[in-house]
């Protein structure tokens, strides 16, 4: 069985469309073994967009929708639209860019924020100088009522010579004149206080636009990216227009989409999908052999680095057919090993070194307590006791009775049947 060799850790951007109400303020207010058939990725630092850690397939890496290029996609001003894109297979440099899209309309974004904080600021600016201006004018109302109820003080004075009702006139307008005065005193604590929350309520509206403008200036920068490593650059697929291919420049994506990883070649991961049955066995750090369909002949040892928690459906078997997803980490660096290329592994569960083996089909077993086999001899086929270790499913380590070089027949002798 085979699958792929590659990387699935792809870029992902996702973007808000928030706009923030800018308000001006106002001035006023030998092994047994397990095979497996998988698909490889890399290992070591992360990619754009990081999923390393997941135990996925290829049939399970796209997000939702997955969607590009001609196949539509959400209208308005914030798609996603790759104007500028790396060529597949080529090394890339870490902090070189890699792709780019369309920043136009983040672009406008950033001049409106800027615009709204510039003017928010001036605003600002002006309600300061309108309370300072506005305490002046509070002062000289102050001085204006004080000056108002010493007059009437004095007037008051004269009311001996006055008639009665002059007189009452003169006290009633002191007492008006003391009550104007006392009550622009206790208001001058107000006034402060009035334009100060206005100038506050302005100032939370300058932050919230700065915010606003620092968030489009990461929005602009996060859409121009770079690789975060040296490697490989490896294109994702999607559905563009009926067709499922690479993803090329002029594609839209949608935000969450994996697109592209970046690959490094000398810490390659094998994805393996491993049958339930097997679960059992596999353990972290078990070593492992793995083959190459592009490279018959080629075996490059590997080691067990995760295991996932739960099984997947196998793909185009039944549903009751389960997968395990296994990773595996090359122990040997190749050249010759790119990302995409199909590979099997075998998974060493136990060994016993310096043993001979025996096809299971050459042992038999009856009432007696040890199997047994038919031992070439010059006088014919002769039973003989042996003791076994670790089986496979075909053969098993022959740890006493038998020396390597010894011929047993796969078949009896007298019925000509298989052993177990």
């Amino acid at each position: 069985m085979t699958s792929s060799l590659g990387a699935f850790r792809g870029t992902q951007n996702r973007f808000g469309d928030r706009i923030a109400a800018a308000k001006t303020a106002s001035s006023k207010s030998g092994t047994s073994s397990s095979s497996t058939s998988s698909t490889s990725t890399t290992l070591g630092a992360s990619g754009l967009g990081s999923t390393a850690g997941n135990l996925i397939t290829p049939s399970g890496t796209g997000g939702g929708g997955g969607g590009g290029g001609g196949g539509g996609g959400p209208s308005g001003d914030f798609s996603l639209v790759l104007v500028n894109l790396v060529t597949p297979g080529k090394h890339v440099k870490k902090g070189e860019v890699v792709a780019e899209f369309d920043r136009q309309y983040q672009v406008n974004r950033l001049d409106d924020y800027k615009d709204s904080v510039v003017q928010l600021d001036a605003n600002i600016k002006k309600m300061k100088a309108d309370l300072s201006t506005a305490k002046e004018a509070h002062v000289q109302l102050v001085s204006s009522a004080k000056s108002d109820w010493d007059k009437a003080l004095l007037d008051l004075k004269t009311a001996e010579v006055r008639s009665a009702i002059e007189a009452e006139k003169l006290q009633l307008a002191a007492e008006e004149a003391e009550a104007h005065y006392k009550q622009l005193v206790e208001e001058s604590k107000l006034v402060e206080e009035s334009q100060q929350a206005q100038i506050l309520a302005a100032e939370i509206n300058r932050d919230q636009s700065k915010i606003e403008y620092d968030r489009a200036v990461a929005n602009v920068d996060r859409m121009v990216m770079r690789a975060p490593m040296d490697g490989i650059v490896v294109m994702q697929s999607i559905w563009r227009g009926g067709d499922f291919g690479q993803v090329q420049q002029g594609d839209q994506l949608w935000p969450g989409r994996g697109f592209m990883q970046i690959v490094d070649p000398s810490a390659m991961i094998l994805m393996a999908n491993l049958n339930q049955v097997d679960a059992e066995s596999i353990r972290l750090g078990q070593k492992a052999i793995v083959r190459l369909d592009a490279y018959p002949g080629m075996q490059l040892r590997a080691h067990v680095v995760g295991i996932a928690a739960m099984t997947k459906p196998g793909i185009r078997r039944p549903t009751y057919m389960r997968e395990l997803p296994v990773r595996l980490q090359l122990d040997d660096p190749d050249p010759r090993v790119i990302p995409d290329l199909s590979a099997s592994a075998d998974i060493s569960i136990d060994t016993e070194n310096h043993a001979p083996l025996v096809p299971l089909s050459a042992v038999f077993y009856d009432s007696g307590p040890r199997p047994f086999v038919y031992l070439q001899s010059p006088s014919g086929w002769k039973r003989h006791e042996i003791k076994l270790g670790l089986k496979t499913n075909i053969a098993g380590v022959v740890r006493s009775g038998l020396s390597a070089g010894d011929v047993v027949a796969t078949a009896h002798p007298e019925t000509g049947k298989p052993g177990s």
